[in-house]
């Protein structure tokens, strides 16, 4: 959410920063009703001293004794109209704090200009893509051919974008999140939280799920939602409290199952395990302070990348442009997994720093050192990794011509030893 003091000082920045989105002007608009807000709450103040004062002059009236019939009519007009502008002033800072909630993250300035993906811009490519003898599958055929990954069961029991893995496959996905975790947290200094995958509708208010993206999430009857991803929980311990900058930067780790409608991915990734509405996922997040968060940024981006690293996996890292990047974040890498079935690079992790527009929907602050006053900390989130799309990258790229799957030497500790899964 960005600071309506901001806009009223920079208009011309918030116009041109909601261009490169694509995206209509807005500060007129804002500042109108701003203007209108301001000056109903001058007029309501001004009522609301006078009624007051009047109020104390019945008294003397009555004392003295005076005629105060037209002090009390008086008294009783400007409670009536003090109620209605209040009513007014409600309505309409209600309104404005809806315009507010629905602007994207102003992006920073080094964020390439561009229309969607195609326009991202690699930053680096690490690894080496295999090369095999005969024509890679796609991880569903393998999971198929070795009967331990099920689409048509899970359709019956679901409906599509479910899966049913068992066998070796089920504790090969297993052995993903747990490496994953215990990555971030023995060596990386997350903390890990086991949260809940359900929350109200206030913390999804506060990591800009909400209300923009409702019809992407999970609903429930009693205005809670399912997690879209663990960002929500994570980011919102930290919501409405006042943080020392000696505890920041706050780091969190969490593997938890994730929900998604996938409404605007209709006829996409339908095949295979690549676009799910159940999914799991272990997620990062980091909460600092402003001058730390760029650098904060680059950690966690090398963290993702660095379960890559020790998998043996292929990956590219790719800054999204302005027509790609997310609405609550200033700036997103992508961290790509080549994946030989289908000969390409997919995203496995998404690492954005979001300054302090998550922390004020939130209202997260920490107090400065040697400073007066608090400040909003900035928030950071990313993949450390989508669990099931590095499951998928695993089995592609460690698959033998006989349709076997070799498993990596860092995941066979957690696999009981097991080499090669049949």
């Amino acid at each position: 959410m960005l600071d309506l003091k901001w806009i009223r000082e920079n208009p011309e920045a918030l116009d041109a920063a909601l261009k490169r989105r694509k995206a209509a002007p807005l500060s007129n608009t804002i500042l109108a009703m701003d203007d209108e807000h301001r000056q109903l709450q001058t007029k309501l103040q001004t009522s609301q001293a006078r009624r007051n004062e009047a109020a104390k002059e019945i008294g003397k009236a009555k004392a003295a004794g005076e005629d105060a019939d037209a002090i009390i009519r008086e008294v009783s007009e400007l409670k009536a109209s003090v109620q209605e502008m209040e009513a007014q002033e409600r309505t309409l800072a209600e309104k404005i704090d809806l315009v507010l909630a629905g602007i994207p993250n102003v992006m920073k300035e080094d964020v390439p200009d561009g229309e969607d993906e195609s326009d991202n811009v690699e930053l680096r490519k690490v690894g080496t893509i295999p090369s095999f003898d005969f024509k890679p599958k796609e991880h569903y055929e393998l999971g198929a051919q070795l009967g331990m990954m099920d689409f048509e069961t899970a359709a019956k029991l679901s409906g599509s974008r479910f899966v049913v893995t068992s066998g070796h496959i089920a504790r090969l996905e297993r052995a993903l999140a747990a490496f994953m975790i215990d990555v971030h947290t023995l060596e990386k200094g997350y903390l890990e939280v086991s949260p809940p995958t359900m929350v109200r509708g206030h913390a999804l208010f506060g990591t800009g799920q909400l209300p923009k993206f409702e019809e992407d999430l999970y609903k429930l009857d009693n205005d809670s939602y399912m997690i879209p991803t663990a960002e929500v929980p994570l980011t919102n311990l930290v919501r409405e409290s006042i943080l020392n900058e000696a505890d920041l930067p706050k780091r969190f780790a969490a593997h938890t199952l994730c929900f998604r409608s996938e409404a605007g991915s209709a006829g996409k990734d339908t095949a295979g395990m690549l676009r799910q509405h159940q999914f799991a996922k272990v997620e990062m997040v980091s909460v600092t302070t402003p001058e730390k968060s760029d650098e904060e940024h680059e950690r966690m981006t090398a963290c993702a990348e660095d379960i890559l690293k020790r998998l043996g996996l292929a990956y590219r890292v790719v800054v999204l442009c302005s027509g790609d990047t997310g609405f609550g974040a200033r700036k997103t890498h992508d961290i790509e997994v080549w994946l030989p079935g289908q000969d390409t690079y997919r995203e496995i992790s998404s690492v954005s720093t979001c300054g302090d527009f998550q922390a004020r929907r939130m209202k997260a602050r920490y107090r400065p050192e040697g400073e007066k006053g608090n400040r909003f900390v900035h928030t950071l989130n990313g993949s450390g990794l989508a669990v099931g799309r590095t499951l998928i990258a695993v089995m592609e790229n460690y698959q033998q011509a006989d349709g076997s799957i070799i498993v990596p030497e860092v995941l066979r500790p957690y696999m009981g030893g097991l080499e090669v899964i049949r």
